[in-house]
């Protein structure tokens, strides 16, 4: 088929999972993330850029010399990466270009929840539990933490050391309380 009918799109409809989809950031919110979150996004989109894509694209000019490009699984296999490396190129200059940074060791010594803070906080059956608050593009659950748009991230915000909260869950509303907050120090200090 000739190039000029394909319409080629952002939209990820032949997204093969290369990579976990984030959801969308909800409409008119900033996209705060720490400066380590930052560092990690720029340093993907620089390896992808300077790294991935000069090669994939040396791969598939290569293969092209060879023929047939039809049946040849070079050419094809490099065709649908190198879209792929577009795909994810652009979604991390677009959430790049709209990144807030927040640094929250400036909030360091402090008892009151803010981005970037470390909570531990108890439920009625005394339960303890660590989170991390952090950005949509940072936060890994495995490892204890959640974007702060997240029901207990949006329930911690703003409160202190001994407040009594109601999270609402799936199951119900749930009495929780803050017991620790915790910052990262500031840098050489």
């Amino acid at each position: 088929m000739n190039k000029a009918f394909i319409k080629e799109t952002d939209a990820p409809e032949d997204d093969d999972g290369d990579g976990p989809s984030l959801p969308a950031l909800p409409a008119g919110t900033r996209n705060y993330m720490t400066p380590g979150g930052y560092a990690r996004l720029r340093a993907e989109f620089m390896q992808l850029i300077d790294v991935e894509r000069p090669k994939m694209v040396e791969t598939v000019s290569w293969a092209a010399k060879n023929g047939d490009r039809s049946e040849n699984g070079d050419y094809l296999y490099g065709k649908k990466r190198l879209r792929e490396i577009d795909r994810r190129l652009r979604f991390l200059t677009k959430r790049l270009d709209i990144a807030e940074v927040v640094d929250p060791s400036v909030h360091y010594g402090s008892e009151q929840v803010f981005f970037g803070a470390t909570v531990t906080y108890a439920n009625a059956r005394g339960e303890e539990k660590t989170i991390t608050i952090l950005g949509l593009d940072e936060a890994d659950s495995l490892a204890g933490e959640v974007s702060w748009i997240s029901p207990i991230a949006r329930t911690l915000l703003k409160a202190r050391v001994g407040d009594e909260l109601n999270l609402v869950t799936p199951a119900g509303v749930e009495k929780i309380e803050v017991v620790e907050v915790r910052y990262p120090a500031p840098a050489g200090g």
